[in-house]
C-alpha cells in the first residue's frame, strides 16, 4: 500500500474549546467584547499617530506600527475562535490551517523584533539625547520597520513550505487547540517530520532569543543611564 494513496487529508478539527461544553456560548460574548475593545483601541491609536502632527516622531511611528501589528495578530486567531464557540463542527481546511500558521508565525516574529527596535529607540533617546534626532531619522525608522516585516514574512514562508510537503493520512484529524500551529501539524503528519522539527527549534530559538536578549540589554543600558543622572533637573 503506497503512502501517496493515503494522503487525502482535507481538514482538521480544532477542539480546543470543546471541553467547555455549554459554557462555549458564554465564552462568545466575552471574547467578542475583548476582541472588539482591542481592535477599536489599536485602530484609534493608529489613527491618532497618522493624523496628529505632534506625534510625528520615531517613538510614535513604531507604536503605531505595533498597534497595527496587534490588529493583524489577533485577527489571525480570534475570528476562528469566535466561530468555533458557536459551530457544532469546528473544522478548518488544510490550506486554511497552513495559511493561519503562516500569518501567526510571521506576526509573532515581527512582534518580537519590533519590540527590540522600540527598546533600541528608547535607548538612543535616553543615552544619546543630543544625537538622537540625527541617528534615528525617518528614513532609518522606515527601513528598520520594512526590513522586519519582510524578513519575518520570509521566515514564516520557510515553515509553510516545509509543512506543505508533509503527508496527512486521515481525512479528519483532531487538534486540541483553538488555532493551527506547527507542533500540532507535525504531530498529525504521517511522513518524516525531522526537517520540520529541526527548522522549528533552530529558527524559533533565533527569532525569540535574539530579540529578547537585545531588548533586555537595551533596558539594562537605559536603567544604567538613568542611574547616572545626578541632578533632579537631569
Amino acid at each position: 500500500m503506497e503512502l501517496d494513496n493515503q494522503t487525502f487529508q482535507t481538514e482538521f478539527l480544532l477542539l480546543g474549546l470543546s471541553e467547555l461544553g455549554p459554557w462555549q456560548s458564554v465564552l462568545f460574548p466575552v471574547c467578542l467584547c475583548i476582541y472588539l475593545a482591542g481592535l477599536v483601541g489599536n485602530l484609534l491609536l493608529v489613527f491618532l499617530v497618522k493624523t496628529d502632527s505632534h506625534l510625528d516622531t520615531p517613538m510614535y511611528f513604531f507604536l503605531g506600527n505595533f498597534s497595527f501589528l496587534e490588529i493583524c495578530f489577533t485577527s489571525v486567531t480570534m475570528p476562528r475562535l469566535l466561530a468555533n464557540t458557536l459551530a457544532s463542527m469546528k473544522a478548518i481546511s488544510l490550506p486554511g490551517c497552513l495559511l493561519q500558521v503562516y500569518f501567526l508565525h510571521s506576526m509573532g516574529c515581527t512582534e518580537c523584533f519590533l519590540l527590540a527596535i522600540m527598546a533600541f529607540d528608547r535607548y538612543l533617546a535616553i543615552h544619546r539625547p543630543l544625537h538622537y534626532s540625527t541617528v534615528m531619522t525617518r528614513r532609518l525608522s522606515v527601513t528598520l520597520e520594512a526590513t522586519t516585516w519582510i524578513a519575518c514574512l520570509l521566515y514564516s514562508s520557510l515553515h509553510s513550505v516545509i509543512l506543505s510537503q508533509l503527508s496527512f493520512c486521515r481525512r479528519s484529524q483532531e487538534i486540541h487547540h483553538y488555532f493551527c500551529d506547527i507542533p500540532a501539524l507535525l504531530q498529525a503528519a504521517c511522513s518524516d517530520v525531522s526537517l520540520g522539527k529541526s527548522v522549528l527549534h533552530v529558527a524559533g530559538t533565533v527569532v525569540v532569543v535574539c530579540p529578547f536578549a537585545w531588548t533586555l540589554l537595551s533596558y539594562v543600558l537605559i536603567l544604567a543611564a538613568i542611574l547616572h543622572i545626578c541632578s533632579a533637573q537631569g
